[in-house]
Protein backbone atom coordinates (compact mmCIF):
# COMPACT_ATOMS: atom_id res chain seq x y z
CA UNK A 1 0.00 0.00 0.00
CA UNK A 2 1.04 3.60 -0.52
CA UNK A 3 2.11 5.11 2.76
CA UNK A 4 0.73 8.54 3.71
CA UNK A 5 2.59 10.72 6.17
CA UNK A 6 0.87 12.63 8.97
CA UNK A 7 -0.05 16.25 8.23
CA UNK A 8 2.93 17.60 10.22
CA UNK A 9 5.20 16.22 7.48
CA UNK A 10 3.30 17.96 4.69
CA UNK A 11 5.56 21.03 4.73
CA UNK A 12 8.68 20.59 2.62
CA UNK A 13 11.70 22.71 1.79
CA UNK A 14 14.66 22.08 -0.46
CA UNK A 15 18.31 21.84 0.66
CA UNK A 16 18.97 25.55 0.15
CA UNK A 17 15.75 26.58 1.90
CA UNK A 18 14.67 28.84 -0.97
CA UNK A 19 11.75 26.62 -2.08
CA UNK A 20 8.92 25.56 0.23
CA UNK A 21 5.61 23.80 -0.25
CA UNK A 22 2.75 22.25 1.68
CA UNK A 23 1.26 19.12 0.17
CA UNK A 24 -2.25 17.74 0.59
CA UNK A 25 -0.80 14.25 1.15
CA UNK A 26 2.57 12.53 1.26
CA UNK A 27 2.81 9.33 -0.78
CA UNK A 28 5.54 6.81 -0.04
CA UNK A 29 5.08 3.88 -2.44
CA UNK A 30 6.99 0.68 -1.80
CA UNK A 31 6.26 -1.06 -5.11
CA UNK A 32 5.46 -0.42 -8.76
CA UNK A 33 1.84 -1.34 -8.03
CA UNK A 34 1.73 1.36 -5.35
CA UNK A 35 2.89 3.98 -7.84
CA UNK A 36 0.28 3.04 -10.44
CA UNK A 37 -2.43 3.02 -7.76
CA UNK A 38 -1.34 6.46 -6.55
CA UNK A 39 -1.46 7.84 -10.10
CA UNK A 40 -4.92 6.48 -10.77
CA UNK A 41 -6.26 7.65 -7.40
CA UNK A 42 -4.95 11.18 -7.91
CA UNK A 43 -6.37 11.30 -11.42
CA UNK A 44 -9.79 10.21 -10.19
CA UNK A 45 -9.67 12.91 -7.50
CA UNK A 46 -8.61 15.60 -9.94
CA UNK A 47 -5.44 16.19 -7.91
CA UNK A 48 -1.79 16.46 -8.97
CA UNK A 49 1.39 14.62 -7.99
CA UNK A 50 4.98 15.84 -7.87
CA UNK A 51 7.79 13.44 -7.15
CA UNK A 52 10.45 14.76 -4.76
CA UNK A 53 14.01 13.49 -4.47
CA UNK A 54 16.68 14.84 -2.14
CA UNK A 55 15.74 18.49 -2.60
CA UNK A 56 19.00 19.54 -4.26
CA UNK A 57 17.33 21.53 -7.03
CA UNK A 58 17.15 25.28 -6.43
CA UNK A 59 14.12 25.79 -8.68
CA UNK A 60 10.46 25.14 -7.99
CA UNK A 61 10.59 21.88 -9.96
CA UNK A 62 9.48 19.80 -6.94
CA UNK A 63 7.04 22.31 -5.44
CA UNK A 64 3.45 21.14 -5.18
CA UNK A 65 0.25 22.08 -3.40
CA UNK A 66 -1.14 18.68 -4.42
CA UNK A 67 0.23 15.27 -3.49
CA UNK A 68 3.94 14.81 -2.90
CA UNK A 69 5.49 11.45 -3.76
CA UNK A 70 8.74 10.33 -2.14
CA UNK A 71 10.50 7.28 -3.58
CA UNK A 72 12.76 6.52 -0.60
CA UNK A 73 10.92 3.29 0.25
CA UNK A 74 10.34 2.15 -3.33
CA UNK A 75 11.79 -1.34 -3.77
CA UNK A 76 11.90 -2.70 -7.31
CA UNK A 77 14.92 -4.86 -6.59
CA UNK A 78 18.58 -4.44 -7.52
CA UNK A 79 20.07 -6.37 -10.42
CA UNK A 80 23.80 -6.24 -11.18
CA UNK A 81 25.14 -7.75 -14.41
CA UNK A 82 28.90 -7.54 -13.90
CA UNK A 83 29.75 -9.21 -17.21
CA UNK A 84 27.79 -6.63 -19.22
CA UNK A 85 28.50 -3.80 -16.74
CA UNK A 86 24.83 -3.02 -16.22
CA UNK A 87 23.03 -2.24 -12.98
CA UNK A 88 19.28 -1.82 -12.46
CA UNK A 89 18.18 0.08 -9.35
CA UNK A 90 15.08 1.71 -7.86
CA UNK A 91 14.75 5.32 -8.97
CA UNK A 92 14.84 6.59 -5.38
CA UNK A 93 18.34 5.31 -4.60
CA UNK A 94 20.84 8.07 -3.81
CA UNK A 95 24.04 8.44 -5.78
CA UNK A 96 26.00 7.79 -2.59
CA UNK A 97 24.29 4.45 -2.04
CA UNK A 98 24.59 3.61 -5.74
CA UNK A 99 28.33 4.32 -5.73
CA UNK A 100 28.85 2.00 -2.75
CA UNK A 101 26.73 -0.70 -4.42
CA UNK A 102 28.76 -0.49 -7.62
CA UNK A 103 32.09 -0.50 -5.78
CA UNK A 104 31.10 -3.72 -4.00
CA UNK A 105 30.77 -5.34 -7.45
CA UNK A 106 33.95 -3.86 -8.93
CA UNK A 107 32.02 -1.28 -10.99
CA UNK A 108 31.60 2.50 -11.11
CA UNK A 109 29.75 5.22 -12.99
CA UNK A 110 32.01 6.71 -15.69
CA UNK A 111 31.60 10.25 -14.34
CA UNK A 112 29.92 12.13 -11.51
CA UNK A 113 29.20 15.65 -10.35
CA UNK A 114 30.62 17.03 -7.14
CA UNK A 115 27.90 15.91 -4.72
CA UNK A 116 26.30 12.50 -4.24
CA UNK A 117 23.20 13.26 -2.15
CA UNK A 118 20.74 13.29 -5.07
CA UNK A 119 18.49 10.40 -6.01
CA UNK A 120 19.27 8.87 -9.38
CA UNK A 121 15.80 9.90 -10.61
CA UNK A 122 16.34 13.53 -9.59
CA UNK A 123 19.87 13.61 -10.98
CA UNK A 124 18.95 12.39 -14.44
CA UNK A 125 15.64 14.28 -14.63
CA UNK A 126 17.42 17.63 -14.24
CA UNK A 127 20.46 16.86 -16.40
CA UNK A 128 22.99 16.63 -13.55
CA UNK A 129 26.51 16.48 -14.95
CA UNK A 130 30.17 16.33 -14.04
CA UNK A 131 33.05 17.51 -16.18
CA UNK A 132 35.10 15.88 -18.95
CA UNK A 133 35.47 16.36 -22.70
CA UNK A 134 34.39 12.78 -23.41
CA UNK A 135 31.35 12.68 -21.11
CA UNK A 136 27.82 13.97 -21.32
CA UNK A 137 25.47 14.39 -18.37
CA UNK A 138 24.64 11.43 -16.12
CA UNK A 139 21.56 10.73 -18.23
CA UNK A 140 23.83 9.52 -21.04
CA UNK A 141 24.67 6.49 -18.89
CA UNK A 142 21.01 5.40 -18.77
CA UNK A 143 20.51 2.22 -20.78
CA UNK A 144 16.82 1.69 -19.96
CA UNK A 145 14.16 2.97 -17.59
CA UNK A 146 10.68 2.20 -16.36
CA UNK A 147 8.11 4.89 -15.73
CA UNK A 148 4.45 5.20 -14.84
CA UNK A 149 2.71 7.70 -17.12
CA UNK A 150 -0.03 10.14 -16.26
CA UNK A 151 -2.61 7.62 -17.50
CA UNK A 152 -1.29 4.91 -15.18
CA UNK A 153 0.45 2.97 -17.94
CA UNK A 154 3.75 1.27 -17.15
CA UNK A 155 6.33 1.84 -19.89
CA UNK A 156 9.73 0.17 -20.11
CA UNK A 157 11.87 2.29 -22.40
CA UNK A 158 15.25 2.04 -24.11
CA UNK A 159 16.81 2.97 -27.42
CA UNK A 160 14.95 -0.01 -28.92
CA UNK A 161 11.68 0.07 -26.94
CA UNK A 162 9.62 3.30 -27.04
CA UNK A 163 12.70 5.22 -28.25
CA UNK A 164 10.86 8.56 -28.38
CA UNK A 165 9.82 8.22 -24.73
CA UNK A 166 13.37 7.19 -23.88
CA UNK A 167 14.73 10.34 -25.56
CA UNK A 168 12.29 12.47 -23.57
CA UNK A 169 12.36 10.69 -20.20
CA UNK A 170 16.12 10.68 -19.65
CA UNK A 171 15.96 14.45 -18.96
CA UNK A 172 12.30 15.18 -18.31
CA UNK A 173 11.91 17.39 -15.20
CA UNK A 174 9.43 14.75 -14.04
CA UNK A 175 6.95 15.97 -16.65
CA UNK A 176 6.21 12.71 -18.47
CA UNK A 177 5.83 10.19 -15.65
CA UNK A 178 7.14 8.76 -12.40
CA UNK A 179 10.53 7.09 -12.86
CA UNK A 180 10.47 3.87 -10.86
CA UNK A 181 13.51 1.97 -12.12
CA UNK A 182 16.70 2.85 -14.00
CA UNK A 183 19.28 0.67 -15.76
CA UNK A 184 22.73 2.25 -16.00
CA UNK A 185 25.72 1.33 -18.11
CA UNK A 186 28.77 1.28 -15.86
CA UNK A 187 32.50 0.74 -16.23
CA UNK A 188 35.02 -1.27 -14.28
CA UNK A 189 35.94 0.41 -10.99
CA UNK A 190 38.80 2.86 -11.47
CA UNK A 191 41.18 5.08 -9.56
CA UNK A 192 41.62 8.80 -10.18
CA UNK A 193 44.68 10.94 -9.73
CA UNK A 194 43.55 14.41 -8.65
CA UNK A 195 45.69 17.49 -9.16
CA UNK A 196 44.50 20.79 -7.69
CA UNK A 197 46.52 23.97 -8.19
CA UNK A 198 46.15 27.75 -8.17
CA UNK A 199 46.66 29.60 -11.46
CA UNK A 200 46.08 33.02 -13.10
CA UNK A 201 42.67 33.29 -14.79
CA UNK A 202 44.11 34.70 -18.02
CA UNK A 203 46.56 31.85 -18.45
CA UNK A 204 43.83 29.25 -17.91
CA UNK A 205 41.44 30.90 -20.38
CA UNK A 206 44.19 31.13 -22.98
CA UNK A 207 44.79 27.40 -22.71
CA UNK A 208 41.25 25.99 -22.28
CA UNK A 209 41.48 23.53 -25.22
CA UNK A 210 44.67 21.99 -23.86
CA UNK A 211 43.23 21.84 -20.33
CA UNK A 212 40.00 20.18 -21.42
CA UNK A 213 41.44 17.79 -24.00
CA UNK A 214 44.56 16.97 -22.02
CA UNK A 215 42.76 15.45 -19.02
CA UNK A 216 39.95 12.99 -18.43
CA UNK A 217 38.16 15.56 -16.25
CA UNK A 218 38.98 19.26 -15.84
CA UNK A 219 37.35 22.21 -14.12
CA UNK A 220 38.28 25.46 -12.44
CA UNK A 221 36.95 27.94 -9.91
CA UNK A 222 37.32 31.69 -10.33
CA UNK A 223 37.40 33.79 -7.17
CA UNK A 224 35.52 37.09 -7.69
CA UNK A 225 37.48 40.34 -7.29
CA UNK A 226 40.71 38.46 -8.11
CA UNK A 227 42.59 37.18 -11.14
CA UNK A 228 43.06 33.79 -9.51
CA UNK A 229 41.48 30.42 -10.15
CA UNK A 230 41.83 26.97 -8.64
CA UNK A 231 42.24 24.33 -11.34
CA UNK A 232 41.25 20.73 -10.68
CA UNK A 233 42.05 17.84 -13.03
CA UNK A 234 41.20 14.16 -12.52
CA UNK A 235 42.87 11.44 -14.60
CA UNK A 236 42.55 7.67 -14.54
CA UNK A 237 45.59 5.82 -13.17
CA UNK A 238 46.24 2.11 -12.58
CA UNK A 239 46.87 2.20 -8.82
CA UNK A 240 45.72 4.03 -5.71
CA UNK A 241 49.31 4.67 -4.65
CA UNK A 242 49.04 8.25 -3.40
CA UNK A 243 46.01 8.39 -1.08
CA UNK A 244 45.22 11.68 0.60
CA UNK A 245 46.26 11.55 4.26
CA UNK A 246 43.25 11.57 6.54
CA UNK A 247 44.41 14.77 8.26
CA UNK A 248 44.83 16.58 4.92
CA UNK A 249 41.39 15.50 3.73
CA UNK A 250 39.86 16.77 6.96
CA UNK A 251 41.83 20.02 6.85
CA UNK A 252 40.99 20.86 3.22
CA UNK A 253 37.54 19.36 2.66
CA UNK A 254 36.00 19.62 6.11
CA UNK A 255 37.70 22.42 8.01
CA UNK A 256 38.76 24.90 5.30
CA UNK A 257 36.09 24.24 2.66
CA UNK A 258 33.18 23.96 5.10
CA UNK A 259 33.84 25.21 8.64
CA UNK A 260 36.19 28.10 7.83
CA UNK A 261 34.39 29.01 4.60
CA UNK A 262 31.05 29.09 6.43
CA UNK A 263 32.52 31.51 8.95
CA UNK A 264 33.99 33.65 6.20
CA UNK A 265 30.62 33.79 4.41
CA UNK A 266 28.84 34.81 7.59
CA UNK A 267 31.40 37.55 8.13
CA UNK A 268 31.03 38.71 4.53
CA UNK A 269 27.25 38.77 4.86
CA UNK A 270 27.51 40.86 8.04
CA UNK A 271 30.22 43.19 6.67
CA UNK A 272 29.95 43.16 2.84
CA UNK A 273 32.95 45.46 2.39
CA UNK A 274 35.15 42.57 3.51
CA UNK A 275 34.01 40.30 0.65
CA UNK A 276 36.82 41.10 -1.83
CA UNK A 277 39.43 40.48 0.85
CA UNK A 278 37.74 37.24 1.86
CA UNK A 279 37.69 36.09 -1.78
CA UNK A 280 41.39 36.88 -2.18
CA UNK A 281 42.21 35.07 1.06
CA UNK A 282 40.15 32.05 0.00
CA UNK A 283 41.99 31.90 -3.31
CA UNK A 284 45.36 31.87 -1.57
CA UNK A 285 44.32 29.42 1.15
CA UNK A 286 43.84 26.66 -1.44
CA UNK A 287 47.33 25.37 -2.15
CA UNK A 288 48.46 22.72 -4.62
CA UNK A 289 47.80 19.09 -3.81
CA UNK A 290 47.94 15.73 -5.60
CA UNK A 291 46.36 12.49 -4.48
CA UNK A 292 44.70 9.29 -5.70
CA UNK A 293 41.47 7.63 -4.66
CA UNK A 294 38.39 5.62 -5.62
CA UNK A 295 36.69 7.48 -8.44
CA UNK A 296 33.47 8.52 -6.69
CA UNK A 297 35.36 9.65 -3.59
CA UNK A 298 37.51 11.93 -5.72
CA UNK A 299 34.60 13.27 -7.78
CA UNK A 300 32.33 14.01 -4.81
CA UNK A 301 33.09 16.29 -1.88
CA UNK A 302 31.05 17.36 1.17
CA UNK A 303 29.05 20.56 0.69
CA UNK A 304 27.56 21.91 3.90
CA UNK A 305 27.74 25.67 3.34
CA UNK A 306 24.28 26.61 2.06
CA UNK A 307 23.95 28.62 -1.13
CA UNK A 308 21.70 29.30 -4.10
CA UNK A 309 22.95 28.72 -7.62
CA UNK A 310 22.43 29.43 -11.30
CA UNK A 311 24.27 27.45 -13.96
CA UNK A 312 24.30 27.88 -17.73
CA UNK A 313 25.54 25.50 -20.40
CA UNK A 314 27.17 27.53 -23.18
CA UNK A 315 28.76 26.72 -26.52
CA UNK A 316 32.35 26.07 -25.48
CA UNK A 317 33.74 28.80 -27.72
CA UNK A 318 31.63 31.41 -25.85
CA UNK A 319 33.31 30.81 -22.48
CA UNK A 320 35.81 33.66 -22.65
CA UNK A 321 33.16 36.22 -23.60
CA UNK A 322 30.83 34.94 -20.87
CA UNK A 323 33.45 35.17 -18.13
CA UNK A 324 34.54 38.64 -19.28
CA UNK A 325 30.95 39.85 -19.00
CA UNK A 326 30.54 38.09 -15.66
CA UNK A 327 33.56 39.89 -14.21
CA UNK A 328 32.06 43.23 -15.22
CA UNK A 329 28.72 42.25 -13.69
CA UNK A 330 30.32 41.29 -10.37
CA UNK A 331 32.31 44.52 -10.23
CA UNK A 332 29.19 46.60 -10.88
CA UNK A 333 26.81 44.99 -8.41
CA UNK A 334 25.50 47.07 -5.48
CA UNK A 335 26.28 44.10 -3.20
CA UNK A 336 29.12 41.63 -2.91
CA UNK A 337 29.54 38.04 -4.12
CA UNK A 338 30.90 35.56 -1.59
CA UNK A 339 31.16 32.34 -3.62
CA UNK A 340 33.60 31.35 -6.36
CA UNK A 341 32.39 30.68 -9.92
CA UNK A 342 32.65 27.08 -11.14
CA UNK A 343 33.48 26.22 -14.77
CA UNK A 344 33.08 22.68 -16.16
CA UNK A 345 32.98 21.01 -19.58
CA UNK A 346 30.91 18.25 -21.20
CA UNK A 347 30.58 16.41 -24.50
CA UNK A 348 27.65 16.69 -26.87
CA UNK A 349 24.75 14.26 -26.52
CA UNK A 350 21.44 13.43 -28.22
CA UNK A 351 18.96 13.71 -25.31
CA UNK A 352 16.19 16.12 -26.25
CA UNK A 353 16.20 18.38 -23.19
CA UNK A 354 19.82 17.87 -22.21
CA UNK A 355 21.76 21.11 -21.90
CA UNK A 356 24.44 19.41 -24.00
CA UNK A 357 22.13 18.41 -26.85
CA UNK A 358 24.08 18.60 -30.10
CA UNK A 359 27.07 20.57 -28.86
CA UNK A 360 30.17 20.53 -26.68
CA UNK A 361 29.49 22.73 -23.68
CA UNK A 362 31.20 24.88 -21.09
CA UNK A 363 29.15 25.28 -17.92
CA UNK A 364 29.39 28.42 -15.80
CA UNK A 365 27.87 28.10 -12.33
CA UNK A 366 27.40 31.19 -10.18
CA UNK A 367 26.51 30.99 -6.49
CA UNK A 368 25.57 33.23 -3.62
CA UNK A 369 25.59 32.49 0.11
CA UNK A 370 22.13 32.03 1.63
CA UNK A 371 20.67 35.24 2.98
CA UNK A 372 22.64 37.41 0.56
CA UNK A 373 21.03 39.22 -2.40
CA UNK A 374 21.29 37.17 -5.57
CA UNK A 375 18.53 37.94 -8.06
CA UNK A 376 20.09 41.00 -9.77
CA UNK A 377 23.38 39.09 -10.07
CA UNK A 378 21.74 36.00 -11.52
CA UNK A 379 19.43 37.91 -13.86
CA UNK A 380 22.29 39.96 -15.26
CA UNK A 381 24.32 36.88 -16.04
CA UNK A 382 21.27 35.12 -17.48
CA UNK A 383 20.85 37.95 -19.97
CA UNK A 384 24.46 37.47 -21.09
CA UNK A 385 24.18 33.68 -21.22
CA UNK A 386 20.92 33.68 -23.17
CA UNK A 387 22.47 36.04 -25.72
CA UNK A 388 25.32 33.56 -26.20
CA UNK A 389 22.94 30.64 -26.83
CA UNK A 390 23.06 29.40 -23.25
CA UNK A 391 20.76 26.77 -21.80
CA UNK A 392 19.90 26.94 -18.09
CA UNK A 393 20.57 23.93 -15.89
CA UNK A 394 17.13 22.53 -15.04
CA UNK A 395 17.98 22.16 -11.35
CA UNK A 396 19.41 25.67 -10.91
CA UNK A 397 17.69 29.05 -10.65
CA UNK A 398 16.69 30.83 -13.84
CA UNK A 399 13.82 32.88 -15.25
CA UNK A 400 13.39 31.39 -18.73
CA UNK A 401 9.99 30.37 -20.08
CA UNK A 402 8.66 28.16 -22.86
CA UNK A 403 8.85 30.95 -25.45
CA UNK A 404 12.56 31.56 -24.82
CA UNK A 405 13.50 27.91 -24.28
CA UNK A 406 11.94 26.51 -27.43
CA UNK A 407 14.53 28.08 -29.80
CA UNK A 408 17.36 26.78 -27.58
CA UNK A 409 16.31 23.14 -27.90
CA UNK A 410 15.80 21.79 -31.45
CA UNK A 411 13.70 18.87 -30.16
CA UNK A 412 11.53 20.95 -27.81
CA UNK A 413 8.36 20.34 -29.88
CA UNK A 414 9.05 16.58 -29.86
CA UNK A 415 9.36 16.60 -26.08
CA UNK A 416 6.06 18.48 -25.75
CA UNK A 417 4.36 15.95 -28.04
CA UNK A 418 5.52 13.05 -25.84
CA UNK A 419 4.35 14.92 -22.76
CA UNK A 420 0.93 15.52 -24.34
CA UNK A 421 0.64 11.80 -25.02
CA UNK A 422 1.87 10.52 -21.66
CA UNK A 423 0.35 13.14 -19.38
CA UNK A 424 -2.64 14.59 -21.24
CA UNK A 425 -4.34 15.81 -18.04
CA UNK A 426 -1.14 17.35 -16.60
CA UNK A 427 -1.17 15.14 -13.51
CA UNK A 428 2.53 15.92 -13.00
CA UNK A 429 2.33 19.67 -13.68
CA UNK A 430 3.05 22.50 -11.31
CA UNK A 431 3.48 26.27 -11.84
CA UNK A 432 7.21 25.90 -12.52
CA UNK A 433 6.67 23.33 -15.30
CA UNK A 434 3.81 25.37 -16.75
CA UNK A 435 6.19 28.32 -17.13
CA UNK A 436 8.93 26.19 -18.68
CA UNK A 437 6.85 23.96 -20.94
CA UNK A 438 3.66 25.93 -21.53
Amino acid sequence: MVGTAPSTAATWSNWAGNQRATATAILRPTSLADVTEAVRTATAAGDRIRVVGSGHSFTGVAVTDGRRMELTDLDTGVRVDVDHRLVTVPAGITLRALNDLLAAHGLALPNLGDIDAQTIAGAISTGTHGTGAAYGCLSTFVEALTLVTGTGEVLRCSADEHPDVFAAARVSLGAVGVLVEVTLRCVDAFVLHAHERPAPLGAVLADVPALVEGHDHAEFYWFPYTDRVQVKTNDRVPADDRPLPRWRGWLDDEFLSNTVFEGACRLGRAVPALAPGISALSARALTERRYTGRSDRVFCTPRRVRFVEMEYGLPREALGEALGALRRIVDGLPFKVLFPVEVRFTAADDIWLSHGYGRESAYVAIHQYVGMPHEPYFRAFEQVAEGLGGRPHWGKLHWRDAASLAPAYPRFPDFLAVRDRLDPDRLFANPHLTRLLG
